[in-house]
Parts: structure tokens; sequence; C-alpha cells
């Protein structure tokens, strides 16, 4: 028999996902073997009893299940063919952390089958530059590779974009650019509600933002330089020095925690992620950078969108929250996310 100390302890918030409450009637209902010694009829009576509520029991969890099912229906939206958008992250995702995406790679042809076959690709990532060359230098192979693939026409080149730091630069594929990117306007893309994110909260937001990162360097004597954005801030390490996963994570959640009680944190979303080297805090996070991208595509259903990513633990991982846009996977290579795009063309192929 489970005791009640074994199910407290499974119980404890460290060790508790969603279904977790879901020992309790289980073990309510248990009854240790040594109490059955009455007659055979009373025992069958217990057991019939403990049987129907076993099965009411099994009956709400697979109607949990299926509820969970309708909000992220991966297997069937593969079954149906109706993915329409995928988007991914760039370190760890398409090429190792701090690298680029280079000539050769094994994800860049997987990359561009997507967009023959019509769907759209974005690339979402906490990467925040206005200026198109530097996202040319990250991801210089695949924006080569679709500029001379003689297989895509032009509406599918027009189908990559890429949206950085994490929610606020969007950029399109532009085959006469010469950086084969071109700046799109807030105003082609921007959701609603992220219109009424005021210009003088953003800076409040990145003000207690950039106090919490300074404390941070200071109480944890962190090899760092503060770096301010237009629309984030975040800490590097400086040269020669390299901080360590520890650092990294405490600083996350005293950030995050700061930010989250104050005013303005309230009042305008952010995320605070671990970079692998740094830390930072952006406006808005990647579940509004996906919801971003189907919009530009003429507003793709999120049951019709997928998105790759290799950071979803619930603190300091910035793809966690692009499961409230769309179905997600979870990868931790860029190795993997060729398995993964590989087996989504087999899984379509079948139907």
């Amino acid at each position: 028999m489970t005791t009640r100390y074994r199910v407290e302890y499974a119980l404890k918030s460290h060790r508790r996902d969603q279904l977790g409450l879901l020992a309790v009637p289980f073990v309510l209902h248990s009854q240790p073997t040594a109490i059955f010694n009455e007659e055979s009829a009373k025992l069958a009576e217990v057991a019939r009893a403990t049987h129907q509520r076993y099965a009411e029991i099994m009956r709400d969890v697979e109607q949990l299940v299926n509820d969970h099912s309708k909000l992220i229906p991966l297997m069937g939206l593969i079954r149906r063919s109706k993915l329409r958008l995928v988007t991914f992250d760039g370190d760890v995702t398409l090429y190792e952390d701090g690298c680029c995406l280079l000539d050769g790679s094994p994800v860049i042809p997987r990359l561009i089958r997507l967009l023959q076959q019509g769907k759209k690709v974005g690339i979402v990532t906490a990467a925040g530059y206005t200026d198109a060359s530097k996202y040319y230098g990250r991801l210089k192979g695949l924006l080569d590779a679709v500029s001379s693939h003689p297989g895509l026409t032009d509406e599918q080149k027009n189908g990559l974009v890429v949206l950085g730091g994490e929610s606020n630069f969007l950029f399109r594929y532009n085959q006469s650019s010469p950086d084969l990117l071109t700046y799109v306007e807030r105003s082609e893309w921007m959701l609603d509600e992220m219109r009424l994110w005021r210009d003088e909260d953003i800076t409040e937001l990145l003000d207690v933002a950039e106090a919490s990162l300074r404390e941070c360097v200071s109480n944890l004597n962190l090899p760092a330089a503060v770096l301010r954005k237009e629309r984030a801030v975040g800490i590097y390490p400086l040269d020669g020095h390299k901080m360590h996963r520890e650092q990294l994570e405490e600083t996350v959640l005293v950030v995050q925690s700061m930010v989250e009680k104050s005013e303005v944190g309230r009042r305008l979303p952010f995320c605070a992620f671990n970079g692998g080297n740094d830390v930072f805090v952006d406006i808005g996070d990647k579940s509004w950078g996906v919801r971003a991208c189907q919009r530009y595509f003429g507003g793709i259903d999120p049951s019709m969108t997928l998105h790759v990513g290799d950071q979803f633990l619930s603190a300091g991982a910035n793809d966690f929250k692009a499961r409230l846009a769309c179905t997600t996977a979870w990868i931790a290579s860029p190795t993997e996310t060729v398995q993964l795009l590989d087996e989504l063309a087999e899984l379509e192929g079948r139907n």
C-alpha cells in the first residue's frame, strides 16, 4: 500500500506535474491487504465498489487527455496534412549554440522542402537586431540556398521570415536585397494587443530589469557587462570569461521575480531567459512572436502551426511560452531538428 508520507512527498511542488494530484483518489480508495479477512461476499462487494470508482477515475483521466489533445493537436495535425507554418528557434535548434547556419548544414534542405510544400517558415529568435545584415550573417547558408534554389518560386521564397527580439523586429525574405532580407514595419504585422504597449512602459520595464541585472552582477560577482537595446536589456560575459549555469539561472530567477513584482511588469509582457552564456530580458515573448508570424501570413490557425525549439523549462527558457500560440516540439540539438522534419515529411507522405 502507498503510505501517506510517500503520497505527500510525491505531491510536493518539486516533484509534481499537472496530473500529479490524480494520485490522491487512487490512494484514498486503496486498502491494506491485511484487513481483508472477512467473508468472501463482503470482499466481493468491496472489490466491485473499488473497481467502479477506479473506472470513474480513469474516465476522468481520459477526458483530461482528450481536452489536452484539443490544445496540442500535433498528431492530428500531421495526419490531416494541414500544417501551414513552422517556426524555429535559432541557437541549438537550427545551429549549434553561438554558431551560424552555414552552407552544408543538413537543416537547410529540410527547410527548403517545407517552402517547396507551400508551408511558411519563421525563424523566431531572441537575437534582437534592427539591421538585416546581422541576421544575414547568422543565417547566410539558408538565405543563399533559398536565393539560388531553382525549384523555389518567388511566392515560396517569400514564405520565409525572421522575427527577432522574440517578438519585436520582423524581416521578410527579399530576393533583391543585398542581405536577402527587408525590415517590415510593425504596422504590417503587429497584433492588436501589441498596439497597447506604450513606449513609456517599455522604458520603465527595461529600467527595472536593468537595475536587477546590475544588482545580480554585483551580488554574484559576475564577470559580465550590461547591454541595453531598444527593446531588451541583458548581461554578457567579459572577454575571456564565462559565467556558470547556476549563476545564469539564479540571475534569471531574481530578475524575473523583480520585474513581475513591479507595476509595469503586471501591465506589459516580457521574457527573462538564460541564453547559455548570457541573460536577457525582452519585451514580449515567443508566444507573441509566433502569433505575429501567424498574422503576417494571413491569419494561420494555431492548429496549423508548429514551433520547434530547445528551451521549454518553465524558468529561464524562452521557447516555453510558444506553447500558448501553437503546437510545439522540444528538441535538444540541430540533429534532432533534422530528425523531426524527416519524420514529419514521412508522416505527411502517408496521407
